[in-house]
């Protein structure tokens, strides 16, 4: 049965089709671009494009490295990157009191920050092995596989709640991929080894689960604990990991490498291009969410491709520019609507009282609860959660600040 809100709207019934439609048509005549286009969604898409741009300046130096060079030693770069992170952000934990300081972290919980390096190294590892065996229209194609990983990843252990807009805007930036492909077919640019694909495809959806994992992990850490802690310990056993793995399968191709100015510097670039992504990424996770962050990376590859137009001499195809604007669309109607946390897990928010959001667990799990009434209250009034929240007093950290 209808009943009236409180503004004195007769309000549908939800369990009725037909009331459920004029539900929806009354929310579409409600609906005003200046709520959604805001200008934090601004600084969220220039933030992810940011993050594109470091791996497309990633990508340019190891091809001048591979091409002009013929330098191949992914894991020298690595290495060096890792080794960065961990001059700087475990040097910073050295220096940290209390229980933030290195050693009592390692003490609690150095094993699983040992899988995480393991897992963040090897990511990228099997990735770039990948090229050997495989081509580039693969890698592209099953290298969005860390997408659905990822989001089944994050309902199962951060309890992310995704709602019908998210599904959709990840198959249109998908869509944005498979044009790009076809692009890149069309232009005859279907590079890579075809000596053993199937092996080659399988190390490119190991990479893209590995780094699904690790995507995760960085997401729970930065909300939970702290980015600093993320990164030092990334940067500390990344750097044994990776120096260990380099000793063992790159000791003969560094030694053959014939150093000069030109080479170090490319080796240079591409290590302050990751250094800085790694640095920025935590921070653009706190305030959406590895999801969206893994859609925004989707333009890194034509970010590249534009570059090379003018290094490499690529053949132009107007797909590429199709392929941004989807991309950009999907990327960009997924961060419209906050993913919440699962309301059926109310002991699991994105919120960290240890941080000065709440001093008591009791109030976080208060607030969900609120917050789950009125969004139930908001099905029958046409008024969302977050509009009703939006006048409320919250403490300056105590919510998350996904779009």
């Amino acid at each position: 049965m209808a009943e009236k809100d409180p503004e004195g709207i007769i309000a549908t019934d939800p369990s009725n089709n037909d009331d459920r439609k004029c539900l929806i048509i009354r929310k579409l005549l409600k609906f005003n671009p200046k709520e959604v286009f805001t200008w934090q969604l601004v600084k969220t898409v220039a933030m992810g494009q940011g993050l594109a741009a470091l791996i497309c300046g990633t990508a340019v130096t190891s091809q001048y490295l591979a091409s002009d060079y013929l330098v191949d030693a992914p894991m020298l770069q690595s290495f060096m990157s890792y080794t960065l992170l961990c001059l700087t952000y475990t040097t910073a934990l050295l220096f940290r009191t209390g229980d933030e300081n290195m050693f009592p972290i390692l003490k609690k919980r150095w094993w699983k920050y040992l899988l995480l390096g393991l897992v963040d190294v090897e990511a990228n590892y099997t990735v770039v092995k990948a090229y050997q065996y495989t081509t580039l229209t693969s890698i592209q194609l099953l290298d969005c596989f860390v997408i659905p990983v990822l989001m089944i990843l994050s309902c199962w252990f951060l309890k992310t709640c995704y709602r019908p807009v998210h599904y959709v805007s990840v198959c249109v930036c998908l869509l944005g991929v498979g044009a790009m492909v076809g692009a890149d077919l069309l232009a005859g640019r279907d590079l890579g080894s075809t000596s053993d694909i199937l092996l080659g495809d399988g190390l490119v959806l190991l990479s893209a689960s590995l780094y699904a994992v690790s995507n995760v992990c960085q997401e729970y850490t930065v909300k939970h604990l702290s980015r600093v802690e993320f990164l030092g310990m990334v940067g500390l056993f990344g750097t044994l990991i990776s120096g260990i793995q380099l000793g063992v399968l790159e000791h003969n191709s560094v030694a053959n490498i014939q150093w000069d100015w030109r080479i170090g510097l490319l080796f240079a670039g591409y290590a302050l291009c990751m250094y800085t992504l790694y640095s920025c990424m935590p921070i653009v996770v706190k305030k959406t969410s590895a999801t969206a962050v893994n859609l925004s990376l989707l333009t890194a590859d034509l970010l590249s491709l534009f570059c090379g137009l003018f290094l490499f001499q690529y053949t132009f195809s107007g797909l590429y520019m199709v392929s941004l604007v989807i991309i950009l669309v999907g990327f960009v109607a997924f961060n419209t609507v906050a993913t919440t946390p699962d309301p059926a897990d109310p002991i699991a928010p994105s919120v960290d009282w240890e941080e000065g959001g709440y001093d008591n667990p009791d109030d976080i799990i208060e607030e969900v609860v609120v917050a789950v009434l009125e969004e139930e209250e908001g099905e029958h009034t046409g008024v969302s959660w977050n509009q009703r929240t939006q006048n409320k007093e919250v403490p300056a950290e105590g919510r998350s600040t996904k779009m």
